[in-house]
């Protein structure tokens, strides 16, 4: 299928069907650390798995529910990963650069303007919610710092608005990078971090549970007054969960970047296999210690629950690692933002300066930097602006939800079900048919109750 010349025009729909001049070099290594600083992230899937009391909760409770959310993401990322090569899934001619050429390349105009809007709203949100991760974790250094220092009954509250602050500057500098091409080693990095403060997490949840002799908590989860409560609460972990499943926002940017052979949707396959397994197992079992060792008192992040602990130095460490995991994953979902605009941009006002013209800027003792005034203006407005909006509402778990809710069945499940359809052929009223819709139904209403539940969450907090 091609699109018409009128498609070209609309903005944020841009579709490379020919091959790209671009070199790419990407490795399936590289792919790996791309969904591992993504999946992982994000609050994501083990910084949220520490970082979500109520979603330790569902997942103490019945792992199954995360067991759900893992086989559902993985089979509509392998429908996603067949749609990056066009017509064919694995030698065809065409590329599709980002989720949302895909979708116009196979759904119509009509479609990819949805698609667009729903894709910057979930990466925008994860940005929001980076920098309120991020201020968490530097205040939790801090909390710690303090109560070793003067000992566990000082008044150690700090407020996180100035370390939000702080990590917006980095990433304004950070985002300047022209593409993805550029973050490969930044993500590999995140990658690492993923691991440290997992792994870390992990143990001192085993490491108290054994030292208390006992597990907290309870069959029933966290305690409620009424049952109305309790069902918040619970669609509220839904999100949560959903919200640590979101990479199909940028598979197939990551997809790009991968050189061929072997075709990169087998790549990623692999990549995605891998990386939802690996992190799947760290959420149960850092949100099962994690609950089993504070029970109803279990933090948003986890590991702000170990501050009066030693030694401190470790706390320290793995909030540290999360800081770092979080600098990058910024910049995983928001380069593509980036892309976009200022492609439709330039494509819209090809003669202006302004948009088009680079700069170089010398500083001492390091590289020429080139600079561009559309990419320093609107990149910065757009990380001052995330970071506005994550001091007004720095609410975890309910920021979290809320976002989880808005993207999963429209982005994870509905889009890539209906390519599938679409690529191959796939008549009305078949069995196959009917599967992939029933699929997509149950999806819809699942997120549907995440969404209810969360936006009730973040309203009670704000209102609180």
């Amino acid at each position: 299928m091609v699109l018409d010349s009128a498609d070209y025009q609309k903005p944020l729909l841009h579709s490379e069907l020919a091959e790209s001049s671009l070199k790419r070099t990407g490795l399936p290594s590289l792919s790996f650390a791309f969904f591992l600083d993504d999946d992982d992230d994000d609050d994501d899937l083990i910084s949220l798995s520490f970082e979500g009391r109520i979603s330790i909760w569902i997942c103490y409770i019945c792992p199954l529910a995360m067991l759900l959310f893992a086989s559902v993401t993985l089979l509509a990322t392998f429908l996603l990963c067949n749609c990056y090569r066009t017509p064919d899934p694995e030698y065809g001619p065409g590329r599709n650069r980002s989720y949302l050429d895909a979708v116009g390349v196979n759904l119509g105009t009509r479609n990819a303007w949805a698609c667009s809007f729903l894709i910057h709203i979930g990466l925008y949100g994860t940005a929001i919610a980076y920098t309120v991760t991020s201020g968490i974790s530097m205040r939790a250094i801090q909390k710690s710092n303090c109560y070793h220092e003067e000992g566990h009954e000082a008044a150690c509250e700090f407020s996180d608005t100035y370390y939000m602050l702080i990590f917006g500057i980095v990433q304004i500098v950070l985002s300047q990078a022209p593409d993805f091409h550029n973050l490969q080693s930044l993500s590999v990095i995140a990658a690492i971090m993923s691991f440290a403060y997992a792994f870390i997490g992990f143990g001192l949840g085993l490491t108290k549970v054994v030292g208390d002799g006992y597990v907290k908590g309870s069959i029933t989860g966290v305690s409620t007054s009424t049952g109305i409560e309790k069902m918040w609460l619970i669609f509220q972990a839904i999100g949560d969960i959903a919200f640590a499943y979101p990479y199909s926002l940028i598979l197939i940017e990551i997809q790009d970047t991968l050189k061929a052979p072997p075709p990169e949707n087998q790549t990623m396959k692999t990549a995605s296999t891998i990386a939802i397994t690996i992190t799947t197992i760290f959420y149960l079992l850092c949100g099962g210690f994690g609950y089993a060792a504070f029970g109803d008192n279990t933090p948003g992040n986890l590991l702000t629950g170990f501050g009066f602990y030693e030694p401190y130095w470790l706390v320290n460490l793995a909030n540290a690692c999360i800081v770092i995991h979080l600098v990058g994953g910024f910049q995983v979902y928001s380069q593509p933002v980036f892309f976009n605009v200022e492609k439709w941009l330039c494509e819209m006002f090809p003669s202006s300066e302004f948009l088009n013209k680079e700069f170089t800027l010398k500083v001492p003792l390091m590289p020429a930097l080139r600079l561009n005034l559309l990419r320093l203006c609107f990149r910065t407005v757009y990380v001052v602006t995330a970071t506005a909006i994550a001091m007004i509402f720095p609410y975890f778990n309910q920021v979290l939800g809320t976002i989880g809710a808005v993207i999963f069945w429209p982005l994870t499940i509905y889009f890539p079900v209906e390519m599938y359809i679409k690529q191959m052929n796939i008549e009305a009223w078949t069995k196959k048919w009917v599967l992939l819709r029933i699929f997509s139904f149950v999806c819809c209403l699942v997120t549907i109750m995440a969404l209810v539940g969360s936006i009730e969450g973040l309203v009670s907090a704000k209102l609180s």
